[in-house]
Order: structure tokens, then sequence, then C-alpha cells
């Protein structure tokens, strides 16, 4: 159990934290949908934006510390590239849900399918299908992609390189060859 836990700490590591973020994110969206409607094109950038500030700020201290445990002295521009690579997986995230929720396709092919599909039901989950069918977008379609991404990203580009003047504890020791 504890090679399994060294193999996979950061994975499980940032599940955990992506859990947390992505709990704390659709808070945000969720207080933000009782302002604004999401079925609105531009009321729902605004939603989708909420969340992902709010996701942003949360993510990043413990995604540094945690997860990718960073040393990295020059915290301001970390937090800048971590910002940036999470911005692409925002315009993906509205994208999808534009795609899936305010276009036409949203509109007139996916959300009937689902409602068919429900067969009634909706009233007993939430209310209205609009809303289920918002939340199982952004559920299912989007949440998958932008974690897969903002994981990558971030062992890749953010927190994998190191800083010029930083060293590991197996460069000073000599074990890297």
């Amino acid at each position: 159990m504890k090679k399994l836990w060294e193999k996979y700490r950061e994975i499980i590591i940032y599940l955990i934290v992506g859990v947390l973020t992505t709990i704390v994110s659709w808070g945000a969206c969720f207080v933000a949908k009782f302002f604004l409607d999401s079925t609105n094109d531009f009321q729902n950038f605004i939603i989708n934006t909420i969340g992902w500030v709010v996701g942003v700020l949360f993510a990043y201290p413990l995604n540094r510390k945690w997860v990718f445990k960073s040393t990295n002295k020059n915290i301001l521009k970390e937090f800048f590239g971590f910002a940036a690579s999470r911005l692409s997986t925002w315009i993906l995230d509205i994208l999808i849900m534009w795609g899936f929720v305010n276009s036409w396709l949203g509109r007139e092919v996916i959300r009937p399918w689902f409602v068919t599909l429900c067969d009634g039901r909706i009233d007993l989950i939430a209310g209205r299908a609009d809303t289920v069918h918002y939340w199982i977008v952004k559920i299912f379609i989007s949440a998958v992609l932008v974690t897969i991404l903002n994981y990558v990203f971030s062992k890749v580009l953010i927190f994998g390189k190191k800083n010029k003047n930083e060293t590991t504890s197996k460069e000073v020791s000599g074990e890297i060859k």
C-alpha cells in the first residue's frame, strides 16, 4: 500500500485538491446563478468567469504546496503562469458551455434529448430541465476535460520546470546522472 501511495501520491492529492477546487468553483457558480440567468449567453459567460476566478485563487496555493511541492522563489511569476494555463482551460469551459447549453445545438438537439431521456423526472431532480441540463454538461463534459488538461499543464509547464537557482536534494547529493 505504501508503494502505491508513493507512486500515485501526486495524482491522488491532485484529485483531492481538484475536487475541493471544483466544489468551491461550482459553489461560486451556484451562487452567481441566483443573480444571473445561465441560459443567457452573456450571463452564462459571467457565471463561468466568477467560477474560474474563485477556482484559480483557491487552487494555486494548494497545488503549489500540497500537490507539486514547489519551492520556486518567484511565486508571482509562478502564479501568473498557473493563471495563464488555467485561462486556456477556462476558454475551453466557456466554449463547451456555450456549445452544449446556449447554442442551437444545446437548445434544439441536446436538451430535448436529455428531457426525453429523463422521462419527466426532472421536476424531482431540480425543478427545471434547463438547470439539470446545465449541470450535466458542466459535470460530465467540461469538468473531465478541464481537469485532465489542468493537470498536464501544471505538471509539465508550471510546476515541472525548475527555477534556475533551484536544485533538488538528489542533484546536491550527486544522484542524478
